[in-house]
């Protein structure tokens, strides 16, 4: 079970990200994008937060903190990756702009193409082994074929068949989970998981992490002016990021089979996990907080 776990680690990675992305797709229409031009201000600061502020907010974390190689690789691919579409069912139970997060939550989607090949070889270069060279083309081609091809065929299935589109996007969603639920399992299956080998330390450092981008995600918005409803749906954007990318890039670039890097995509598997389930835990903390003092 391990041995076959580990030899198609990537295809679970992939497999999972490819449903996650049909089920969003299909519940996306042109009208999503309606706040780009009647709330322009809004969906630029969001996005900018996201593309720029994020990285950035890694980096100082990295340079200022002692981080262990495969910890740091992990942090920055959190911050390269975009939000994920949870973030659009928490701002909906937060009484956020959902129209707003989804919009954010796609622009970011499509401009990761360019984004995170580029902020990875800007924060993890002097992480790497030496002589390993960062596949930007194969994180290029996998992010156009895993998470924007489904999320374009999920929107055109919703435009060609709209009264299945909704049953579509449910059981997508579901089989994304159960393929995470898969990931989590056979990696502790092949001891991948260890805490021990990962070390508290480090587990501190992540935790540290979610913290320091969960204040400057509530921060920044808050201080730009924008409405409470618009922070609240920034603020989830920031917090909870695409994981589901961040492992499929991990199981591209790292893969459990090659001996030389699989030590190092360990921690980066651990640290994304670990951070996948903090923002679970911060995220539903902040929606019973927003909706107790919007009561």
């Amino acid at each position: 079970m391990a041995d076959f776990y580990i030899q198609h680690e990537y295809w679970f990675a992939a497999v999972q990200l490819i449903l996650a992305m049909l089920g969003m797709g299909a519940t996306l229409t042109g009208k999503d994008f309606r706040d780009v031009v009647r709330e322009p201000l809004a969906v630029s600061l969001g996005t900018a937060i996201q593309i720029f502020a994020v990285p950035i907010t890694a980096f100082l974390f990295l340079s200022l903190l002692g981080v262990s190689d495969g910890v740091a690789v992990g942090i920055a691919l959190i911050a390269a990756i975009p939000g994920g579409t949870v973030s659009n069912i928490f701002t909906f139970f937060a009484r956020g702009n959902s129209a707003l997060s989804i919009s954010i939550t796609a622009l970011t989607t499509f401009a990761c193409l360019v984004s995170t090949p580029f902020i990875l070889a800007l924060l993890i270069s002097e992480y790497l082994p030496a002589g390993f060279t960062m596949p930007r083309t194969q994180i290029v081609r996998e992010i156009a074929l895993t998470l924007l091809l489904p999320l374009a065929f999920g929107m055109l299935f919703l435009y060609l068949y709209p009264r299945s589109a909704a049953t579509l996007s449910k059981w997508s969603i579901r089989g994304s989970l159960l393929g995470i639920l898969l990931i989590v399992i056979g990696s502790a299956i092949a001891g991948r998981l260890d805490v021990e080998a990962f070390g508290y330390s480090n587990i501190l450092l992540v935790v540290l992490f979610a913290v320091v981008l969960s204040v400057m995600a509530y921060v920044l918005p808050r201080l730009l002016g924008l409405s409470r409803s618009d922070s609240t749906a920034i603020e989830f954007e920031v917090i909870v990021r695409n994981v589901n990318l961040g492992v499929l890039i991990k199981a591209s670039i790292f893969p459990a089979a090659a001996g030389a890097t699989a030590s190092l995509g360990d921690m980066v598997l651990f640290t994304l996990l670990l951070y996948g389930g903090l923002q679970m835990l911060v995220g539903a903390v902040l929606i019973w907080i927003y909706r107790s003092s919007s009561e």
